[in-house]
């Protein structure tokens, strides 16, 4: 997909505000266009990554931009949304249909843990287990059984995504904690805190995407960054300890959402784990973000507490990911949670990001992982 690339992105930072969502999405669109160096009338297709906002949200908040006859479709894949929009917008364009698209994510969450309903039926929802931080938990308390992985470690993540955070203007929370003001703040579910936790926000994040041959027509090949691979899967075997199935394949280590994903996105881009320089990846509670580190191929199974700390996910170490300070830090407005994980690695494919910048990055890997085993990466290039 080398021949597809992002011109230009924008984001309106993550937090609580007093302002409507078509506020907040118009300000992410319009800085991706001043970044891209287009105008809003050169547009020829725009898609919008949302899960909570109503219908037509999308055509709501361009409108603000000024009306044009341009496709506008709203697009709904869970925590994978934006994923999912990025991958239409790539699929256009290499059409040959349009050559000139926006994909802008954006929510308004309402407070509090994610209401259940959006995602089950209510005769799970009565037999429990349908509130994320409690299978999140269980996930953890297995693989600390299974692996030995220890509180500490999942409390570094946490250390590691504040500590950046502190660099990330468009983060909800820019503070650095201590190891020990992280496993002293209060359980959420045990074993995870507080401080070592995601929260449902406002936010926006915008791209530009462009064919290669519009980018030098526009004369901005050089701060084009490449789509090496956009992949969006629903995984077949999703299992896990969620409220109860419909369904459950009984075979043995199936692979997993994220393993599906990146192994399409690796073999679409011809690149591998050895490849990529940093990664922005779903780390909705601490713990979330060592099993990603197995399901991405950064170590073997069970092995994503020892690469914690041994320092090797953190800025100068062999694998930097969620520099941007990841969702325990930014929140998870969740129509624009991928969208800003793009913009934070375009931002560093550029060399822009000041001091959370990792040096000399010229490849970069996104993930999400949501709700019905939805699971988007992309990979970008320099």
């Amino acid at each position: 997909m080398s021949d597809v690339v992002i011109l230009g992105t924008g984001m309106h930072p993550f937090g609580r505000f007093e302002k409507s969502y078509e506020e907040i999405g118009a300000v992410a669109a319009a800085a991706a266009l001043r970044d891209a160096g287009v105008e809003w009338k050169q547009i020829q297709a725009a898609y919008l990554s949302r899960m909570y906002l109503p219908a037509t949200s999308g055509a709501r908040i361009l409108r603000r931009l000024g009306a044009t006859d341009i496709s506008i479709i709203d697009i709904e894949a869970a925590c994978a949304s934006g994923g999912a929009a990025l991958r239409q917008a790539v699929l256009a364009v290499r059409s040959g249909e349009v050559d000139l698209v926006m994909v802008l994510g954006c929510e308004k969450m309402p407070r509090g843990f994610m209401d259940p309903s959006m995602i089950y039926s209510q005769w799970q929802i009565e037999l429990g287990m349908s509130m994320n931080p409690a299978y999140w938990s269980m996930r953890a308390q297995r693989h600390m059984h299974d692996y030995g992985t220890t509180e500490l470690q999942i409390a570094k993540v946490a250390y590691k995504n504040h500590k950046m955070s502190v660099h990330n203007p468009y983060s909800m929370y820019r503070k650095e904690f201590s190891l020990d003001e992280i496993m002293n703040s209060p359980f959420v579910c045990d074993p995870i805190r507080r401080l070592e936790i995601c929260a449902p926000d406002d936010g926006a994040a915008a791209v530009i995407v462009a064919s290669e041959k519009r980018a030098r027509e526009l004369g901005a090949s050089a701060k084009a960054i490449n789509i090496a691979s956009c992949s969006h899967t629903i995984a077949r075997y999703s299992a896990d300890f969620r409220c109860p199935a419909d369904s459950m394949s009984a075979t043995a280590n199936n692979p997993g959402p994220t393993e599906v994903t990146a192994q399409q996105a690796y073999e679409r881009a011809g690149l591998g784990p050895q490849d990529i320089d940093l990664y922005e990846v779903q780390d909705t509670d601490a713990f979330c973000e060592i099993e990603i580190y197995e399901g991405l191929g950064l170590c073997a199974l069970g092995e994503g507490g020892r690469l914690i700390d041994e320092g090797k996910t953190d800025l100068g170490g062999a694998s930097p990911v969620n520099m941007s300070g990841g969702l325990i830090s930014k929140g998870e407005p969740v129509g624009a949670s991928h969208l800003a994980q793009v913009v934070e690695i375009v931002t560093q494919l550029r060399g822009e990001a000041g001091p959370r910048q990792v040096a000399g990055a010229k490849v970069g890997l996104g993930h999400v992982l949501g709700a019905g085993g939805n699971c988007a990466v992309t990979i970008l290039t320099r």
